[in-house]
């Protein structure tokens, strides 16, 4: 697809799939617009592209600050043409060991900054009869898998979302939304992820140390809205049989997460018996 002339907003820029999106978009002609927290690892993404870049950093939890930066997204071109909700946090924990906290925050970066960003931007959109919104679910958002309760209930919250949005806006507002599910990316995600008391988790799953490099997946992506996929699945190997489970053989999924969710409990208990 030829981006040029578009602006395309991406949150979670600075680093993993976000910072991937920003380059595969940027090749195609888009203009970005580039937030996280961190403005610095923003501005070195935004040096790199070969398209124009604003750097709009802020905290994607601070509703009361999104108004105004809204505005100013809309303000820097005159328009916005594509959001990309990309921002977000996992969980390393089981649920009987989260604090409550753990809840609160992933809930609130993984599922209600997605919505509050695209409420805010949604008007802009539907005034103009044009748009795409992008938001980056997980495989975890259709099967829900051990040690990541929170992340699930917020990632299975934004897929809901996103397909009723798209129920009322494609055909009355020409709207494109799509729901991203990669499964197991190279990425920060796993040392980054919520530790049962909300600390970092600070290490690399062995099933993300292996993972596909951003690049492709910001690739097939790309490849999954140009082909008009509402629901573009990134995943391989056993992620992409988990994901086709839920749908074709629901029962035999149950049965095989609560095997490995059960072993992962019986070790957390044989470890706590002095």
């Amino acid at each position: 697809m030829d981006y040029a002339g578009k602006v395309i907003w991406i949150t979670g820029a600075s680093s993993g799939i976000g910072e991937a999106l920003a380059e595969a978009f940027s090749a195609q002609g888009a203009s970005l617009i580039l937030s996280g927290r961190r403005t610095e690892a923003l501005q070195a993404v935004a040096d790199r592209l070969p398209t124009p870049a604003m750097v709009l950093p802020f905290e994607t939890t601070d509703k009361s600050a999104l108004p105004a930066i809204v505005e100013r997204a809309i303000a820097w071109q005159g328009h916005v043409d594509g959001l990309i909700n990309n921002a977000g946090i996992s969980q390393r924990a089981l649920a009987i060991d989260s604090a409550l906290e753990v809840y609160d925050r992933i809930i609130e970066v993984d599922l209600l900054a997605p919505i509050w960003l695209t409420q805010l931007l949604l008007p802009h959109m539907a005034a103009r009869k044009s748009g795409l919104i992008v938001g980056i679910s997980s495989v975890a958002g259709r099967a829900g898998v051990a040690l990541r309760t929170a992340y699930c209930a917020a990632k299975h919250g934004l897929i809901g979302y996103l397909d009723a949005l798209r129920a009322e806006t494609e055909v009355h507002c020409g709207l494109k939304v799509h729901t991203v599910l990669p499964g197991s990316i190279r990425t920060q995600v796993s040392v980054n992820a919520l530790a049962a008391d909300g600390s970092a988790h600070g290490k690399t799953d062995s099933a993300i140390a292996n993972g596909m490099d951003p690049g492709e997946c910001a690739a097939r992506i790309l490849a999954g809205i140009a082909a008009g996929e509402r629901e573009i699945l990134v995943a391989e190997g056993i992620e992409e049989m988990v994901a086709g489970m839920r749908f074709s053989d629901p029962e035999k999924l149950f049965e095989m997460t609560a095997a490995m969710g059960g072993q992962l409990a019986a070790q957390r208990d044989a470890a706590l018996v002095p």
